[in-house]
């Protein structure tokens, strides 16, 4: 069993920052591809930003410059660094993994972080 534990959101004023965490645990393979998505309140779930297993990251035009996507894959941890934070941030922010199981590929989910943003 595969399981990814977020870690890091909260509330917090526009303009600032906040790092989320991903730690991955459980008996696999490797893992591919990690990412960040969020789903705000009331609309669907969006991806944030993605990273390759060799760092390749890719990332929504909404948090291009303020926003670092970043992994260490010696702890299997993948983390979000979101600065210059706005209100249109709010949402609960979930990790996502390709995980090889077995010979097999599957996509896990963390269990969500809230992240507020608000004066």
């Amino acid at each position: 069993q595969v399981q990814l534990v977020e870690s890091g959101g909260g509330l917090v004023q526009p303009g600032g920052s906040l790092r989320l965490s991903c730690a991955a645990s459980g008996s696999f393979s490797r893992i591919n591809d990690m990412g960040w998505y969020r789903q705000p309140p009331g609309k669907q779930r969006e991806l944030v930003a993605g990273i390759t297993s060799d760092g390749s990251t890719n990332y929504a035009d909404s948090v291009k410059g303020r926003f670092t996507i970043s992994r260490d894959n010696a702890k299997n941890t993948v983390y979000l660094q979101m600065n210059s934070l706005k209100p249109e941030d709010t949402a609960v922010y979930y990790c996502n993994a390709d995980v090889v199981v077995h010979f097999r590929r599957n996509d896990y989910w963390g269990q969500g972080t809230q992240v507020t943003v608000s004066s």
